[in-house]
């Protein structure tokens, strides 16, 4: 079963984390989600508030397969910040395995020097990473080498879904979809 790190920091955006865990979780990856300190409660960006499975620090590249970095401006500078979480996708990107962000989030693969030439985010974000390379909403995701970026809330089901593609095959993607009644995805 293929493993997948979510890791969430206070002010992270809500439906982009819990719809990429719940699709992952459907398609039958074990996702953990971890947090950054001690306080396994993390509060998102609109209040809402999840219980984290792990502490980021207690995790290392040789036990996952994936990372995901769920966006919300204050999440994402507290992921860029975090030392543990930028030690990890640097070993990931080492290691050439997967590592996913979307909205603000690809600011942080940029901080960690992970994030390849072409990519995709929120709208305005670009301007805070390279603009060379964004690729705009050309794509709601948008895959360079092992990394793949998303918009925003509004494309974190097409997002899940890729992943899942990526990791558990065309078969369970299309079975997802269905079931998921997301035809507006690719």
């Amino acid at each position: 079963m293929h493993k997948v790190l979510v890791p969430l920091a206070g002010g992270f955006e809500e439906i982009e984390a819990v719809s990429i865990i719940d699709v992952l979780r459907r398609a039958d990856v074990e996702v953990f989600v971890a947090s950054l300190n001690e306080n396994m409660l993390v509060k998102g960006a609109n209040g809402i508030t999840i219980q984290a499975d792990l502490h980021v620090k207690s995790v290392s590249a040789d036990t996952i397969d994936m990372i995901i970095l769920p966006g919300g401006w204050g999440g994402t500078y507290a992921l860029a910040d975090d030392e543990n979480v930028q030690r990890l996708l640097r070993e990931m990107d080492a290691k050439g395995k997967n590592i996913g962000a979307i909205c603000a989030a690809p600011f942080a693969l940029n901080k960690a020097g992970v994030l390849k030439e072409k990519y995709t985010c929120y709208p305005s974000v670009e301007k805070e990473i390279r603009e060379e390379g964004y690729m705009g909403d050309r794509a709601m995701v948008v895959e360079d080498e092992n990394v793949m970026t998303s918009r925003g809330p509004g494309t974190a089901l097409c997002f899940g879904l890729e992943i899942v593609k990526k990791l558990r095959g065309e078969e369970t993607y299309k079975a997802l979809k269905e079931g998921l009644l997301a035809t507006y995805c690719k």
